[in-house]
C-alpha cells in the first residue's frame, strides 16, 4: 500500500531540483532534471482570494494563448473582479507568465486556468509537451514520482488493468510526493529534445472532504 503523499522536501531526488528561489527555474535545462519545483510564501491577499473563490462554488475555466507582455491579465476572469485580493491575483499569473515566457524565450503562452472538484488525470503519465509550467492555488496539489522510482514499462494502457498502486509502476512508495499548493512545477514532457523516454511521471491528485475544491493553473509553449 502507497504511503501518503508527501509535502516535505528531502534529499533523496536524482532527476528533481527543489528550491524556495524562483530563479532556480533555470535547473530544467540540465540533462538529468525532469521536474523543477519551487515552494513559495504565500501572500495572504492572494491566499483570502484563493479561498473565497473556492468557497463561492464560482467556475473558473479560462483557456488563452496569450502575449505575456501585452496580455491584460486583470481581465482574466472578471466574474470574480468583485474578490478582495482579486487584482493581486492576476498580478501573480502574470508574473509566472512572464517568467515562463522569459525562461524559454516564448513570444506567445498557452493558459489554462480551471476550478476542479474532481481528478482530471487521475493515472500517473507523461505530457506530450516540451515543458509545462504547474501551479495549483489552494487546494491539492499535483502527485508526481521521483524518476529513478518508476517503472515506465507500466505507465497508462501497459498496466493491464490495475491501479497505479497494485501495476508495480511505483517502485518505492517513499518516492511519491506532492506539490505544496502555490509552489510553481516545471515538468519536462516527452517532447523536450533527448527527453523522449524521461519525461516527468504525475498525476492530478484526489479532492478531500477538507480541500473538495482546487484552482489550477497550467502555462505551455504557445
Amino acid at each position: 500500500m502507497v504511503a501518503n503523499p508527501k509535502y516535505v522536501f528531502m534529499p533523496r531526488y536524482v532527476h528533481a531540483f527543489l528550491s524556495s528561489e524562483m530563479v532556480d527555474l533555470s535547473n530544467i535545462y540540465q540533462p538529468d532534471i525532469n521536474i523543477c519545483l519551487v515552494e513559495r510564501n504565500v501572500d495572504r491577499t492572494l491566499e483570502a482570494f484563493v479561498n473565497r473563490l473556492l468557497l463561492t462554488k464560482k467556475e473558473v475555466s479560462v483557456v488563452e494563448n496569450l502575449e505575456s507582455a501585452t496580455f491584460d491579465f486583470f481581465k482574466l476572469i472578471p466574474h470574480v473582479g468583485d474578490l478582495p485580493g482579486y487584482r493581486t491575483f492576476c498580478r501573480d499569473v502574470a508574473r509566472l507568465a512572464i517568467i515562463f515566457s522569459d525562461l524559454f524565450d516564448l513570444k506567445r503562452v498557452g493558459l489554462r486556468l480551471r476550478t476542479m472538484d474532481h481528478p482530471m488525470c487521475p493515472r500517473f503519465h507523461v505530457d506530450s509537451v516540451t515543458c509545462r509550467l504547474v501551479c495549483t492555488y489552494g487546494g491539492v496539489g499535483t502527485e508526481w514520482l521521483e524518476s529513478a522510482y518508476v517503472d515506465r514499462s507500466k505507465l497508462g494502457k501497459r498496466s493491464a488493468g490495475f491501479t497505479d498502486e497494485q501495476s508495480g509502476l511505483i517502485l518505492d512508495p517513499n518516492a511519491l510526493y506532492i506539490m505544496p499548493a502555490y509552489a510553481v512545477g516545471l515538468l519536462k514532457g516527452s517532447a523536450w529534445e533527448g527527453n523522449e523516454q524521461h519525461g516527468a511521471v504525475h498525476r492530478s491528485p484526489q479532492v478531500s472532504q477538507e480541500l473538495p475544491r482546487r484552482l489550477l493553473l497550467t502555462l505551455d509553449f504557445g
